[in-house]
């Protein structure tokens, strides 16, 4: 009976072709979306405005260095601020410099001096990288200026140097060295969309089988309700694992995106979350009055699930009832924990609360279902 119950949804599953094909492309496509979009790992050409007011030799400097800045461009050189503004509206350019009049020679004196720097902030991707590489230009510059005025008082060079900077800061990114788009957001953009897939699929459980004619004569026939959902659930969970294998080692193995944790561990942590993921869609499925329903209720919870989820925005700068909410979604564990998984090898005993809180999530959600279920 079990195994006859389990090919006969397996069958239902195939022979859904609109259901069969987004299972089966909706994350292939999207590995090849996203690889693709991300393809440059990093930003490296933000464009640059630079007006040069003063036309000194520490002005020509101060262009240099910002020509050979790790993210800027210098692709004009307007001859007034509001030339250099209008390109910035018009969004030629995301970056604006203005080096003041007198600019030279107040570095000369030793005097305090400021330099323009306007961002458009309208792409937080470009203004934070843009930023960045403004703070390392002025860095550069105000050190320059420090060592310069201290030579001036009679101070040979190097004593010079040393005198001024006494606390040298070394940065170095643990985890993602390089700072790489790709390595952050391919996969789980990926897995997003899977989860969306799968949450489609596990929303058919419980409707597609009150939904129908059949349902009668099932219960006509005596059979048990228990050994159907379980057969049928057993088959969906089977084809959310079958359909992440070649996607992990797509992205793993061909894309080589980084992987630091265990390659078990990680297999695991993802089956539980596909049972979890698969108790909601059940849950949903229990209560809709018609498929249509149950497929709208699916993609309530699983579209902003991502958003939601703190991979992204950090949960710590949503609001409290937000951050107590979006943990009753399997999402917000999954992609919580895949960040670790991917880059930190948190090992078993760090990862363990997360297992509880899916499985936790799974028998509650089931539960809710086999009892809307019974009473059909």
């Amino acid at each position: 009976m079990i195994k006859a119950l389990l090919v006969r949804e397996l069958t239902y599953l195939w022979r859904d072709r609109g259901l069969r094909n987004i299972l089966l492309f909706g994350p292939l496509l999207g590995i090849l979306i996203f690889y693709v979009t991300y393809s440059a790992q990093i930003l490296t050409v933000i464009p640059t405005a630079v007006v040069d007011l003063d036309r000194s030799s520490a002005s020509r400097d101060l262009v240099t260095k910002i020509s050979q800045a790790e993210y800027l461009q210098i692709v004009a050189q307007p001859a007034s601020a509001p030339e250099a503004e209008e390109l910035i509206r018009r969004g030629d350019v995301l970056v604006t410099v203005v080096i003041p009049e007198d600019f030279g020679r107040h570095l000369t004196l030793g005097r305090q001096t400021s330099v323009y720097i306007g961002i458009d902030g309208s792409n937080m991707i470009y203004s934070t990288n843009a930023t960045t590489a403004a703070l390392t230009v002025a860095k550069t510059v105000s050190a320059e200026a420090g060592v310069k005025a201290l030579m001036a008082r009679g101070l040979p060079r190097e004593q010079a140097k040393s005198a001024y900077q006494r606390v040298t800061l070394q940065e170095e990114p643990w985890f993602n060295p390089t700072l790489n788009y790709a390595y952050f957001l391919v996969l789980a953009l990926i897995l997003n969309i899977w989860q969306q897939c799968c949450t489609l699929a596990a929303a058919t459980n419980i409707i597609s089988e009150t939904g129908r004619p059949s349902w009668t004569q099932f219960k006509l026939a005596g059979l048990s309700k228990w050994t159907l959902f379980v057969s049928k659930s057993v088959v969906h969970i089977g084809v959310f694992m079958l359909l992440i294998l070649p996607i992990y080692g797509i992205c793993f193995g061909l894309l080589k995106l980084p992987l630091h944790g265990s390659w078990l561990l990680l297999l695991l942590f993802t089956l539980v979350f596909a049972i979890a993921l698969h108790s909601v869609g059940t849950l949903a499925s229990s209560f809709a009055r018609n498929p249509v329903d149950s497929t709208r209720f699916g993609m309530i919870i699983a579209l902003p699930s991502f958003i939601l989820s703190g991979y992204g925005w950090p949960l710590e700068a949503m609001p409290s009832f937000v951050q107590s909410v979006v943990k009753l979604l399997p999402q917000t564990w999954f992609f919580q924990g895949l960040n670790y998984f991917t880059f930190k090898d948190p090992g078993w005993l760090f990862a363990r609360h997360y297992f509880v809180a899916l499985g936790l999530i799974a028998v509650v959600c089931y539960s809710g279902a086999a009892v809307i279920t019974s009473r059909k």
